[in-house]
């Protein structure tokens, strides 16, 4: 197994923030069901596996690369809620209860490998890692469970990441320039580009960041919120002096709290990947879906047939940044000149991302 490494041209700077609050401890997630039997790998095509574990969640995709063709052909793709940035933001460490969970998935996702014949392995480790002093007790643990390190990539990294992910599947409907917004756990990448990433930067919020540091109540308060949205459009002013925000003509949203928002505002019964990938959405549908969320207990939210145990005492927070960065982009492009009307939701994002890097 063999891990491979793509260069990248764009310089992302990180946003910094203040402490938190001490976080919520998950409960252990249920083992993902793996595959009864491999399945042959597509003629002229190799076997490879990406891993991305971010501050909320760690994921799998295991998939048939064929570069000649030009195609990516799931075999497989995984998702646990392991919440590895618990308390990092505050405390500038991985705790290790966090550690035991993500070591733990990363060991079920190496038999999953190995039964699938993954031929190379890709791990890519985000903004939980890049922030705690004791990043090394991660990689030493990944290399024990998986025999590939794992590689704790910069903002920059995780922004082309990201928008090759999620540009490589947009339909010629779709025009550039692509804003592309991943909106993690601990970071949120903006990345402005056409064909290539052209700017991005690297904030630091995010749903589980934002969540600790100012959403501690159920529901949260007023000041809460506004403090919360106050960080947010203070990172949305820094950005916007780096990426030219009014410049996008689509904007694309990835990322389990762009995905659970979608899933709210298409009144979906249960998560249906289907029909969130790809979905185009109104702002003003957008907006209200956030704000809805926002305002819910966290009994009202864990009752949604779509949402995720793990993302319940999260969304709140992300529905938040979700809201402001799509209100942001509207109005810059309307001082431009332009008009954004509509959202656009993928389910591809920097996990394809990390398996295209491996062609």
């Amino acid at each position: 197994m063999t891990s491979g490494t793509p260069s990248s041209s764009v310089t992302v700077p990180s946003v910094t923030a203040s402490s938190v609050t001490a976080p919520e401890v998950l409960a252990p997630n249920s083992a993902p069901a793996a595959p009864a039997a491999a399945p042959p790998v597509a003629p002229g095509s190799e076997r490879v596996a990406a891993i991305d574990c971010g501050t909320n969640s760690i994921r799998l995709l295991v998939a048939d690369l064929d570069p000649v063709a030009g195609t990516l052909t799931d075999v497989v793709r995984l998702m646990e809620v392991v919440r590895l940035g618990q308390g990092v933001d505050k405390t500038g460490r991985l705790a290790p209860e966090a550690l035991a969970r993500t070591l733990e998935a990363t060991g079920r996702y190496a038999q999953i490998c190995r039964d699938l014949g993954a031929e190379h392995i890709r791990f890519v480790a985000t903004s939980a890692s890049r922030d705690a002093e004791n990043r090394q007790d991660f990689v030493d643990g990944v290399v024990a469970a998986i025999g590939v390190e794992p590689e704790v990539v910069s903002g920059e990294e995780e922004a082309a990441l990201s928008f090759r992910g999620a540009t490589s599947v947009l339909g010629s409907e779709h025009v550039g320039p692509f804003l592309v917004v991943d909106l993690g756990g601990g970071s949120t990448e903006i990345v402005l580009g056409q064909a290539l990433p052209e700017q991005a930067l690297s904030m630091d919020v995010g749903c589980v960041r934002m969540t600790e540091r100012h959403l501690v109540t159920d529901p949260p308060t007023g000041e809460q919120v506004a403090a919360a949205r106050a960080d947010v459009r203070a990172a949305l002013d820094e950005a916007s002096t780096v990426v030219p925000l009014g410049q996008a003509r689509t904007l694309v949203g990835l990322a389990g709290s762009v995905t659970t928002v979608t899933a709210h505002a298409l009144g979906l019964a249960k998560y249906d990947r289907n029909r969130i990938n790809g979905a185009v959405l109104t702002v003003e549908d957008t907006l209200a879906a956030c704000e809805d969320l926002l305002t819910r207990t966290r009994d009202e939210r864990a009752a949604l047939g779509f949402m995720h145990p793990g993302r319940v005492d999260v969304i709140a927070a992300g529905a938040l940044v979700w809201s402001e960065v799509v209100t942001r982009v509207r109005d810059d492009v309307a001082a431009a000149g332009g008009q954004l009307t509509t959202v656009v939701t993928s389910e591809h994002d920097i996990l394809d991302g990390i398996a295209w890097s491996l062609a």
